[in-house]
């Protein structure tokens, strides 16, 4: 059992942790499903309780109850390896990143991540409500807006070949890579 812990310890190779993951779509094209994806969840939850008759909330959830229990379990196992998993080796990030993130103000490296951004104390002021607040709606509506996350487009979208999921892969890339190293560093010296 201790070797077992050991092993969940360590970070696992790019070779293991690589085809885990991309196990996942034929698994679930095996069972049936042709989607995947954690956006999905909050349509099928909304749908499960809002009685109301929005046109699209309207469809049989029951079908999709196992991308309930999908995300149920990676939000338990996170909470499992937060409280009970951590890893006893120390967080290394490379110096040139450990750089950039101070000119953008970010002194504390003690976690997965910063606290100077991830914070219950942020959440109340200015930079809280732009990163959080604002940042989460425009995740939110361009996630239903492209027709799915990154994890959906990403890993199932393209593994079946969709047009656009490919297109809405690169549009993630770009986004991230202009927000990144364009607009980012503008908006930390906003706050």
């Amino acid at each position: 059992m201790k070797q077992f812990f050991e092993l969940i310890l360590q970070p696992w190779p790019w070779y293991v942790a690589g085809p885990l993951i991309g196990l996942t779509v034929p698994t679930l094209l095996l069972i049936g499903n042709k989607s995947f994806g954690i956006s999905s969840s909050l349509r099928h939850i909304c749908a499960a309780c809002i009685p109301a008759n929005i046109p699209f909330f309207k469809y049989d959830w029951k079908k999709e109850i196992w991308n309930l229990i999908f995300v149920a379990g990676v939000f338990l196992g996170g909470v499992i390896a937060t409280h009970f998993l951590e890893n006893p080796n120390t967080f290394v990030l490379s110096e040139a990143t450990i750089a950039d993130l101070k000119a953008l103000g970010i002194t504390d490296f003690s976690g997965l991540m910063p606290a100077d951004l991830f914070s219950v104390d942020n959440l109340f002021t200015l930079k809280g409500l732009v990163f959080f607040v604002l940042g989460g709606f425009m995740i939110g509506f361009g996630t239903r807006y492209a027709g799915g996350c990154t994890s959906g487009h990403a890993i199932m979208g393209l593994s079946n070949l969709q047009w656009p999921s490919l297109i809405a892969t690169c549009c993630f890339m770009v986004g991230g890579i202009t927000m990144t190293h364009l607009l980012l560093p503008h908006i930390f010296k906003l706050f």
